[in-house]
């Protein structure tokens, strides 16, 4: 059977204008700003690895008036004027386009939109017979009303330019309760400010939702008026609402024309070269140069040579092999900002045409580096024990996750009742917008500091509601709502359809995923199983061990803290660990002068803030807001930390000036981590980068004691023949999780024990906490 092709379309003005605003302020050496090209080619290189498009078009806007504004002069009004920066990058985004081979469709008069239309139009018997499939990538939803089944549709960005998602019809319908070709009589009713299109004023969108989905377009809806305004007063229309729409026909048919996407744009359209064959390496590598994009210089070439390869020798069978687990390793230990490599990333940057040569020559440069010994010593003897974990799996209690879904979804049920009784109707609490309508026209809230999103709305991100709470009390019921349907939706609806037939969840663990160097996991993400709050730790209740089996957590206690002092060899903050203290009330004595039995429980809070802060590289701003104080008092309080604890102080300080002079940073382990960026011209790209590098080699030994403890206690349970009655369930965090066998519990959980804590013991001890139980939520400390 003859394969599908795919051709990937692009809507370059939508793509750029996020980009823009996701990565403002970069420029060239010469000032030229990138910031948008950047974004525009990490998102092109995001979408060819998602996709593997054969063909690839870009479609760009011309400046000047588009037919639209020849019947409609207000189309787009209001509209601030495009910044000089991005008309400058959406002029340079022809010649990157153009450097990748990428042919470019324009057309004054028309929209980018019309040309992606009526590219798809005469490709239309092409998807008829099976033989292609478009994916158009833009940065809004105006394109959504080209989706057809799954052959047409739109890849966009949610947020930012790496956060993407896929609409078919399927999911067009979930969002919006009808089909795609109703999009323009959607907007036809509803109208659309971002565009100046009035649509019926009075006709929001959820009646405008609800009209369609009773009655469809909107040429049926006025030709079943006029025949049976009856029929409306029956499903619920409101007498206003047929007002409205009698009063409103001629403006609603001429806002769906103007929203409707052309499909007859004068061109003339054929597929193009195929993508892999018309990119010429050398002319995208020079524009990559003279716009100092070298981070991406790497993943051009992956896009010619290893997309080849890998589509000709690249299979799931290969992706399982050892040698391919080793290969990722190793080039994630040389760089680690080669996260979850692809079997093409590896061949690419190995410059091997085979998995064989890519492994001799990935671990010739590790022993070159003097990282083979990391390898050995550490990531190698993990991929059979994590491999182990997975297969064994972790027993879930199916009962207790079906109970708490009806109790939850009972409670969401409530909570979404009284947000429609605060709100004054019923809307979509899910969607973005709806809600941005509700509490920021509708009630008028406002707050100190509201953030606004790309598109110029005010954001309803958590971090921007919390800045609303007290204002009104819908706040604190939409953040409970957005609580409960997380649960439900990431783990407790979806955990029991990853159960194998014997109830018992396998996760993922990805050595690679990571650029801190701790282990992630996916399929499903473990990590994250809540226990900030009572409602996501009662998820916890339902991880239970076999029958015969104890659940036991060693849970390092202060990690990260004590791989500071380990670091920098601050001889007070080693003495308060050596001598057992509470470290978080022992630093609160030392920064506010007092003995440690005066410290109050806010001192305590505050000296946790500023101890974790610290280690996180976070400056005078940042403290200031996590600590809830003044400006001035933040920077006594930083001030004072550092003047107590001078060597941790001279270690950080030091750290950063190494990384600027080598570009990395590595652990105690001799982990390393590469920071291109720390000697950047831009000053919050540098400083980002500073803040890592302070806070990498600590994160990062924390990371390789965790793993060393996997090995060391792996090589107890070989040496006493324990693997009928140990077995390693989980590591999230600084804990790791093992079901040992009743009766054994005692005497294995003490040998654990011994064993992680003497990962390390001088200068300091890195105590383990040992607790038990028959389920994850509820431990007890031994």
């Amino acid at each position: 059977m003859k394969t599908k092709e795919k051709l990937l379309l692009i809507d370059t003005h939508a793509v750029v204008h996020r980009a823009y605003h996701a990565i403002p302020g970069l420029t060239s050496p010469q000032g030229e700003p990138t910031g948008a090209l950047f974004g525009l080619l990490t998102f092109l290189f995001k979408a060819i690895k998602d996709i593997s498009p054969d063909y690839i078009v870009a479609c760009f806007d011309l400046p000047g008036p588009t037919f639209r504004h020849d019947s409609y002069s207000a189309y787009k009004a209001g509209r601030a004027k495009t910044e000089e920066a991005l008309v400058s990058q959406l002029i340079r985004a022809r010649d990157v386009l153009r450097a990748f081979g990428v042919p470019i469709l324009e057309l004054a008069g028309f929209e980018a939109d019309d040309l992606l239309g009526t590219v798809v139009e005469k490709l239309k018997e092409n998807i008829k017979k099976g033989e292609l499939e478009i994916l158009i990538a833009s940065g809004d939803m105006d394109t959504l009303q080209l989706v057809e089944g799954k052959s047409v549709r739109v890849y966009t960005l949610k947020r930012g330019i790496s956060d993407t998602i896929i609409y078919d019809e399927d999911a067009v319908l979930a969002r919006y309760g009808f089909l795609p070709k109703l999009l323009p009589d959607y907007k036809g009713l509803a109208g659309d400010p971002s565009d100046n299109i009035v649509g019926i004023d009075g006709i929001g969108e959820k009646t405008a939702t609800s009209l369609i989905t009773q009655f469809g377009a909107l040429e049926t809806i006025f030709k079943k008026l006029k025949k049976d305004k009856e029929a409306f007063l029956e499903k619920g229309i409101k007498e206003r609402i047929i007002k409205l729409l009698e009063d409103g026909e001629d403006e609603a048919m001429f806002s769906k024309t103007l929203a409707t996407i052309r499909r007859d744009a004068p061109i003339d359209f054929k597929l193009p070269g195929r993508f892999h064959e018309v990119l010429d390496l050398k002319k995208a590598e020079n524009i990559a140069r003279d716009l100092a994009f070298k981070t991406l210089i790497p993943k051009i070439v992956q896009l010619k040579k290893g997309t080849e390869i890998a589509r000709a020798e690249a299979s799931p069978e290969t992706l399982d092999t050892r040698e391919f687990h080793e290969c990722a390793i190793a080039l994630w230990l040389l760089d680690s900002s080669k996260t979850n490599s692809t079997f093409s990333d590896i061949l690419s940057i190995a410059d091997a045409d085979n998995l064989s040569s890519a492994h001799a020559n990935l671990f010739a440069r590790l022993k070159k580096e003097k990282l083979d010994i990391v390898y050995e010593s550490m990531e190698g003897p993990l991929i059979d024990i994590l491999s182990r974990a997975e297969k064994h799996g972790f027993l879930i209690n199916k009962k207790e996750l079906e109970e708490l879904s009806v109790e939850y979804h009972k409670e969401l049920s409530k909570i979404e009742k009284k947000i429609f009784e605060l709100a004054g109707e019923e809307f979509n609490v899910a969607s973005p917008k709806q809600l941005g309508v509700i509490l920021f026209e509708k009630l008028n809230l406002s707050a100190k500091g509201l953030k606004k999103t790309a598109g110029g709305a005010r954001s309803t991100r958590v971090s921007e509601l919390e800045k609303l709470v007290g204002v009104h009390p819908i706040v604190e019921e939409i953040m409970s709502h957005r609580e409960y349907s997380k649960l439900l939706s990431t783990y407790i609806d979806a955990i029991p359809k990853l159960l194998d037939e014997n109830s018992r969840l396998h996760t993922h663990f990805i050595q690679t995923g990571t650029t801190t160097g701790r282990l992630s996991s996916e399929d499903p993400n473990l990590q994250n199983i809540p226990i900030k709050t009572e409602l996501g730790r009662r998820i916890r209740n339902s991880f239970i061990v076999s029958k015969g089996f104890t659940l036991t957590a060693f849970d390092y206690s202060q990690i990260d803290l004590r791989s500071a002092a380990l670091l920098s060899g601050d001889t007070k903050l080693i003495k308060f660990f050596c001598d057992g203290k509470d470290i978080h009330k022992a630093v609160s004595a030392e920064v506010f002068g007092v003995k440690e039995e005066d410290v109050t429980s806010e001192m305590r809070r505050r000296a946790k803030v500023i101890n974790f802060g610290i280690i996180y590289g976070m400056g005078v701003n940042a403290l200031k807001a996590n600590l809830g104080t003044s400006k001035e008092e933040a920077q006594i309080f930083y001030e004072k930390y550092f003047e107590r604890f001078p060597i941790l102080a001279k270690y950080l300080l030091k750290t950063k000036e190494d990384a600027h002079v080598k570009g990395f940073t590595t652990t105690f382990f001799g982990h390393k981590r590469l920071f291109p960026e720390i000697n950047s011209r831009i000053e919050f790209i540098k400083a980002a980068a500073e803040r890592m590098a302070v806070n990498a080699p600590i994160q990062g030994t924390s990371a390789d004691i965790i793993k060393l403890a996997m090995i060391k206690v792996d090589e107890l349970i070989e040496k006493n023949k324990w693997r009928e009655d140990v077995h390693l369930l989980l590591q999230v965090h600084d804990e790791l999780l093992y079901e040992i066998k009743d009766g054994r519990v005692s005497e294995v959980g003490k040998e654990i024990k011994r064993v992680m804590e003497s990962v390390i013991t001088e200068p300091l001890p890195f105590t383990v906490k040992f607790s038990k139980g028959q389920d994850w939520g509820n431990l007890t400390e031994c």
